[in-house]
């Protein structure tokens, strides 16, 4: 069959919402969007669990304690069912990894903040992890099967994350002047890298007409923007709280908001590694990667026992 011919059977599956499946025929250009972006996926997850683990033995008490382990582990579980969904397009854990640790892959420029205060865990769980399920819930409808099932437990695990958010500034919002500073000096330091999550412009993605149109992606950069400052300019308002934008203003005539530009050349110079924590989250990656070299070595000698002595039993 001609190549042609797989391509419009391919779309055409595509376009009924037929899932594609790892082993059906599908064009090399889908597989290596779908590599890079779940793999990339990934990654985010992993090196997201940094900023918030470094707040573990700070928690102010032990139920936030509790709840940010247990969003910490969420995270990590994300990366597991992400690297799987990844591998199943030709390209093993090892070179997934080996790729972020030497700086070829990259991950959400979000995670290159620094987290200078308690408030921080609440913003990142109402902010980044809002703009993440915006961002995610349209996934569990992305073309490639295996990715769009992952999708479906993570999001309901980044539901959890969001609110939990939002509760402790709630909590801090209410709280004496000292808190509901602190509430709003992490609001103000996470609004805009919070926006830059959904990617550069879509005057400036190269790849987003192609991926709608293989349903990889199901809204543009700048419509999924759009909808994320709609929901956080009436939240913020339960809080108590501001924006840091004083362009800021809802628009009748287009019923969304109107906002601010955001600043494209932090955004470019973070995506380049050149972001306040760059360096440290790799840094902190590595070292735990090569620190725990021991456990994959054990458990591959232990598996390969397992499988000797079965091997034996059936002889």
């Amino acid at each position: 069959m001609q190549v042609q011919d797989l391509e419009k059977i391919f779309q055409e599956k595509v376009d009924q919402e037929i899932k594609i499946e790892p082993r059906d025929w599908m064009p090399e250009a889908y597989r290596k969007t779908n590599l890079r972006q779940i793999s990339q996926h990934a990654h985010s997850e992993v090196v997201g669990m940094l900023p918030e683990g470094n707040w573990i033995t700070r928690a102010p008490s032990l139920k936030r304690k509790a709840i940010l382990i247990a969003k910490v582990q969420d995270e990590g579980g994300h990366g597991l069912y992400l690297y799987s969904a990844a591998e199943t397009l030709g390209m093993s854990r090892e070179q997934m990894i080996d790729d972020l640790l030497s700086g070829k892959a990259k991950y959400s420029s979000i995670f290159n903040y620094p987290t200078l205060s308690w408030a921080d865990m609440g913003a990142i769980g109402w902010l980044v992890d809002g703009a993440a399920i915006l961002n995610q819930v349209m996934l569990c409808r992305t073309s490639y099967g295996p990715y769009s099932r992952a999708m479906v437990r993570i999001c309901k695990e980044e539901s959890f994350h969001q609110r939990q958010g939002f509760e402790a500034l709630l909590v801090l919002s209410r709280g004496t002047a000292e808190q509901k500073a602190m509430c709003q000096d992490a609001i103000n330091r996470w609004w805009w890298p919070s926006l830059m999550m959904f990617g550069p412009k879509d005057s400036e993605s190269t790849n987003s007409d192609q991926s709608i149109k293989w349903k990889i992606k199901r809204k543009t950069n700048d419509e999924l923007r759009q909808s994320f400052v709609d929901m956080i300019a009436f939240q913020v308002k339960v809080l108590g709280m501001t924006l840091p934008d004083p362009h800021l203003k809802w628009n009748e005539e287009r019923q969304h908001y109107d906002f601010g530009e955001i600043n494209w050349d932090e955004f470019w110079s973070v995506v380049k590694g050149n972001g306040p924590c760059n360096k440290q989250r790799l840094a902190a990656r590595r070292k735990a990667h090569e620190e725990g070299a021991w456990v994959r070595e054990a458990a591959m000698a232990y598996a390969e026992k397992k499988a000797a002595r079965e091997k034996q039993k059936a002889a």
